[in-house]
């Protein structure tokens, strides 16, 4: 009995992690692809350059990824990513004393959006997509009132940008931002009631609610963490950039989307892997990267762009999750004594 169990058990872990391979496999692709084609991709001048802009798309992607996690999704990620950009340049007002302060209201501006979507989507049940879509909206008209009552060449504090010229093992600090906040989000979900309590909600909230978990109020506060997430990304964003404009996150409003579906994420909500979505997110800015070494003109860029994630969705983690159990299925010995019917009485 034990031995039947534990491969059941075995049996199971492969097919949660099933869903997860293709990114992994697209990652091997990509490289295999730029060594041949466009090697200077893979060189360390590239790869330390393009690490912190591929954190920054993770970070956005965690943070949506925990949205997706229950059954929704955010549009209003480059609206509040320009926001706390923009805040860093007018409260920072290009001093390092006030680094702090910037940095403390971008994310408690940022928190506020969130419980906007949150109550509006979790608290009255309006859809999620029209919701957050319009919310960006109006957080977007805020950016241009807000930035307008600076100077257009103002700064970040040097002390961001900085932090995010310098190399701690010779890579941006803003990529190990990105790789620290995946591990938080690995042991948070995985090792902790709170996570897997919140991973259950989002596979079936009705079950949830029978047994007393309070689901509106997971639904209202992962659009916080999400809105917090988005602020840091945009945060370190703007260091990068050191004079970011009102559009500074315009250009991550798919992206974060893409890196989740990429990642294997259950687009019905539940499942999902940090180490994943932040790898395709890093799939995805090496894409990019590669094919501008390679000269492709924008419009064909946006054209691969439009495949990958039309690829992702059709390998999607549900689909392989629904492809490997028909496999197995099919591959079942007839003489299986699972399948086997239960003998009635003579």
């Amino acid at each position: 009995m034990s031995g039947r169990q534990g491969s059941s058990s075995a049996l199971t872990s492969f097919v949660v992690a099933s869903r997860y391979m293709p990114v992994y496999i697209a990652m091997l692709v990509l490289i295999v692809v730029a060594s041949i084609w466009a090697p200077a991709t893979l060189s360390s001048v590239a790869l330390r350059a393009i690490a912190p802009y591929g954190a920054v798309l993770g970070i956005a992607a965690l943070g949506q990824m925990l949205v997706i996690m229950t059954g929704g999704i955010d549009l209003s990620v480059p609206g509040t990513m320009s926001l706390a950009a923009v805040i860093i340049v007018g409260v920072g007002d290009g001093s390092n004393e006030n680094i702090w302060i910037a940095v403390a209201t971008a994310i408690a501006v940022a928190a506020l959006i969130g419980l906007v979507n949150g109550l509006l989507i979790g608290g009255l049940k309006l859809n999620a997509l029209i919701t957050t879509l319009a919310v960006g909206l109006i957080v977007a008209g805020v950016v241009n009132r807000y930035a307008s009552t600076f100077p257009v060449q103002s700064r970040v504090p040097p002390g961001l940008s900085d932090w995010t010229s310098n190399r701690i093992f010779g890579v941006s600090p803003v990529f190990w931002t990105g790789v620290g906040l995946s591990i938080v989000l690995i042991v948070g979900l995985r090792y902790t009631a709170v996570g897997r309590r919140f991973q259950a909600v989002g596979a079936n909230p009705i079950a949830s609610h029978v047994v007393g978990v309070h689901v509106n109020l997971n639904q209202i506060l992962v659009y916080v963490v999400a809105a917090i997430f988005y602020a840091i990304a945009g945060i370190a964003l703007a260091g990068l950039l050191r004079n970011p404009g009102v559009g500074a996150g315009t250009t991550y409003l798919l992206g974060p989307i893409a890196a989740v579906v990429i990642g294997g994420a259950s687009l019905t909500g539940g499942l999902a892997s940090p180490l994943s979505t932040f790898v395709a997110a890093l799939f995805l800015t090496g894409l990019n990267q590669m094919l501008r070494v390679m000269g492709l003109p924008t419009s064909l860029q946006f054209v691969v762009f439009g495949l990958v994630i039309i690829g992702g969705m059709l390998l999607s983690g549900d689909r392989i999750i629904r492809g490997v159990e028909q496999l197995l299925r099919e591959r079942r010995r007839p003489d299986d004594p699972q399948t086997q019917p239960i003998p009635g009485p003579m």
